[in-house]
């Protein structure tokens, strides 16, 4: 217990999912959180049981691709808590297309979300931590962002594309002296409700989950604490000799 205590830590897409599941995980390992989603009713109940296990978090209403929404996010979080240690980028979509059924549309909305949120998540939280000595920023990416996949034509460019502007954002603050550390986490297939929502558009859900089951040597797809884990490792002080990094939680998959 008391891992990250004392610290201040803001998750997007943290109404569901991994970044319900790093809020809470954060929460009982001591750092005060701010809850970041479009997802209202889902992160005030998070906030409510971070509240009821005594901890303490703020909701706030944030769109990770509206810079303003940033700034008010950023604001609220200095306001009440005063200050920045750790950002977890978490909040992502996922969309099935080759590179010839892709439109430019979805294309964009794909990057927009999983790219441009990252960069505008890691930006304000640069800016946030700078004054207070440093800080520990997370960056979603996944194992798309490590291999390709003929289908996640998009998905790929932008999880690759966090896993390299992560190494400049860390080489960056690093020899800025901000002493602010920037790593990537690499998800293998979770059981969250966005791999719950691409199975459900096959006509075969059983067959299609375990389709992704077999894709990992270790037999079963993560639970969204497995990836929690990682990303509060990468927040606490034990991982203080990490930056630029991959950490790559994926039972097996890309071993192959």
């Amino acid at each position: 217990m008391g891992r990250v205590s004392g610290k201040v830590a803001l998750v997007t897409g943290a109404a569901l999912g991994i970044g319900r599941a790093t809020a809470l995980l954060l929460a009982r390992e001591g750092a005060r959180v701010v809850v970041a989603d479009m997802k209202e009713k889902e992160g005030q109940a998070t906030v409510a049981e971070i509240e009821s296990a005594g901890g303490e978090a703020l909701f706030v209403s944030l769109n990770v691709t509206v810079e303003a929404d940033w700034e008010k996010a950023m604001a609220a979080t200095l306001s009440r808590f005063g200050r920045l240690d750790i950002a977890v980028n978490n909040a992502g979509i996922l969309y099935s297309g080759s590179v010839e059924t892709t439109s430019l549309a979805d294309w964009r909305r794909v990057q927009s979300v999983n790219l441009d949120g990252v960069f505008l998540g890691t930006r304000y939280a640069v800016e946030a931590m700078k004054p207070h000595g440093g800080g520990s920023i997370i960056n979603l990416s996944s194992i798309e962002g490590l291999i390709g996949d003929p289908t996640l034509a998009a998905y790929n460019a932008s999880k690759g594309g966090v896993r390299l502007f992560t190494k400049s954002a860390a080489l960056h603050c690093a020899r800025s002296g901000y002493k602010i550390r920037v790593n990537s986490i690499h998800p293998g297939y979770i059981w969250t409700p966005m791999v719950q929502g691409f199975t459900a558009e096959t006509p075969d859900q059983v067959a299609a989950r375990q389709k992704l089951i077999d894709l990992h040597p270790l037999g079963h797809l993560g639970e969204p604490d497995d990836i929690a884990y990682g990303i509060v490792f990468l927040a606490s002080d034990e991982s203080k000799f990490m930056t630029g990094s991959e950490l790559v939680i994926d039972g097996g998959y890309t071993a192959q």
